[in-house]
Formats: C-alpha cells, structure tokens, sequence
C-alpha cells in the first residue's frame, strides 16, 4: 500500500463524514457550509479551526467564482494544508551526535513509535542508540530492548526505579565516545502527580542541554490520535515544560478522527512531524499537509 493509500485508509472515519458532505453538494448554498463547519468539529478540529476553514473557503468561492464540487474540494485542500502549515515538518539531526527526546503520557504508543524511528534511521546507514529514560513503568525498559534488537541500535538501561537523569547521563556519554549520530531518549509518561514528571522531564532537558550544549535536540511528544481533543490537552502540559518542537500521532488507523492535526496547529503552532496509520513498522510516515489534506478529502 502506497503512502497516499495509506493515509486514506488511517483517515477513514472523517473521509466518510467529509464524502457525505460533498455527495450532497449541488452548489453553493449555507446548508453545504454549515455541514462542512459541523464535520469539521466532528472530526476533532476544534470548532475555532472549522470556523476560520469554512469562512476562507466562502471567500475564496465568492473571490474566484468557483461552482463545480471538484474546484471546492480544491479549494478546501488548499485552505487546509494552508492552516496547518506552521514550522518545519522535517527533523533538524544535523550534529553528531543528535538527540530525539520523545515526552507523551502511557498508553499513547510512545515506546513503539521510537522503535519505528530507530528502524528508520538505522536503515539509512545512521547509528542509533536509544536511553531507557522511563524507569517507573514495569518492563518499559524490556520493551524498549525488545526494539533495540529488533532495528539494530544500541541501548542504555538501569534497573527499574532508578534516576532517569543517570541512564540520560549515561547515553549520551556513550554516544560521544561511540560515534553516536541519533540518541533517542524514552522517558516517563506517568508519575505520582504532574509536577513530578515535568519536573524530571525538566531535568532531562538540563542534562542534555549541559552534555550536548551543541547538538541539534527535536522534542517530539506523541499524541494517541483516538483520545482526540482529551490529548491534546495532555499535549499542552507537556508544551509548558519540555520545549516541544512537533507532534507524533499515532493510531491514525480508521477508527481515529484526523481533525486532530488542525487543532493542533491552531492550538500549540506545533508542526506534525510523523504520523502512525499502523503497526508495522513502515507505517510511521513523515507528515505532509497537502498530502494529508488530500487524503482527508478524497
């Protein structure tokens, strides 16, 4: 399955509310758009989103005298992958070595999602090594293992319960004597309260920043597409502390409602970086807003 096709099956719930809009169009006319602006929100892109897509696509109708279904849907493709373009959707891991620092709550798939990103770049010639930064979830660190071996990069670990600073610590010293390029660090998605874990979360981050005061370091929190509007709430705790630079979602896989990516460029101005449509892993794909888009409207 090509990426489009992929993308258009991880879509398939709100590509069926969006076709059931557009079947029923027969020009312009206010029951079209308040249909529209209704999938929209329906589809978890916030009701401020849908809004501002409805009302650019009225403009753009009235502007450029546009009739037929297939130049609205253009239209609206445009307008779309127009909103959802704020910042870089590509990885800055130019020094060497780089570091991935991936921040999400349990549950989201953040653990798989490295081991994706480490078979990615192992597979494009790059020595990886991952840190077992969440020590406080049972068997995380044999998960991540598990990972390891499967893609080919390395792994630092402590025992359960002990400072994730150290194991961080530890890593990156590693890195820099083996030649390291890609440091991807797990780290805790649940502690006793949320103070504590941004708290730990911030003390990873000087950690990194004291070792590697040179290195390109990409933030990625990842967000279970399914949980919708709830985790992108999750989403803005951790924005507070951890110096975000983009968003993974997964679980992108039919039964999601992909609205999701426009509330969160909306909301946090954050880029998409990688979307999940599956469990095998080739099926972390780079995020691409047309493409997406696109997809969303097919």
């Amino acid at each position: 399955m090509g990426f489009f096709d992929k993308i258009k099956a991880g879509l398939e719930k709100t590509r069926r509310q969006m076709g059931g809009v557009f079947a029923e169009f027969t020009g312009e006319n206010e029951e079209f758009y308040d249909e529209l602006e209704e999938a929209l929100i329906v589809a978890d892109s916030g009701a401020d989103t849908a809004f501002r897509a409805v009302a650019a696509l009225r403009e753009k109708v009235r502007e450029e005298g546009l009739r037929g279904r297939t130049e609205i849907n253009a239209a609206l493709v445009e307008i779309l992958t127009e909103l959802l373009s704020v910042g870089s959707f590509e990885l800055k891991l130019e020094t060497k070595p780089s570091v991935i620092l991936m921040v999400g709550v349990n549950g989201v798939g953040k653990t798989t999602t490295i081991g994706k990103l480490a078979a990615k770049y192992t597979a494009e010639g790059k020595k990886v090594l991952l840190a077992a930064g969440d020590t406080f979830r049972a068997a995380a660190a044999e998960q991540l293992t598990v990972w390891a071996e499967r893609s080919g990069a390395e792994i630092v670990k402590h025992g359960e319960g002990s400072d994730p600073g150290a194991v961080v610590f530890n890593a990156l010293t590693a890195a820099k004597a083996r030649g390291t390029d890609i440091v991807i660090i797990d780290t805790a998605g649940r502690l006793h309260n949320k103070a504590n874990l941004m708290n730990e979360l911030a003390k990873i981050r000087r950690i990194i920043t004291r070792e590697l005061p040179e290195a390109d370091v990409e933030t990625l929190a990842v967000l279970d597409a399914v949980t919708g509007q709830n985790g992108l709430i999750q989403i803005k705790q951790f924005a507070e502390t951890a110096e975000l630079t983009g968003i993974v979602i997964t679980k992108l896989d039919g039964t999601a409602r992909g609205g999701i990516v426009f509330a969160i460029a909306k909301e946090l101005g954050l880029p998409v970086k990688f979307i999940g449509v599956g469990e095998g892993v080739d099926d972390l794909m780079p995020f691409e807003p047309k493409s997406f888009s696109e997809a969303l409207l097919s």
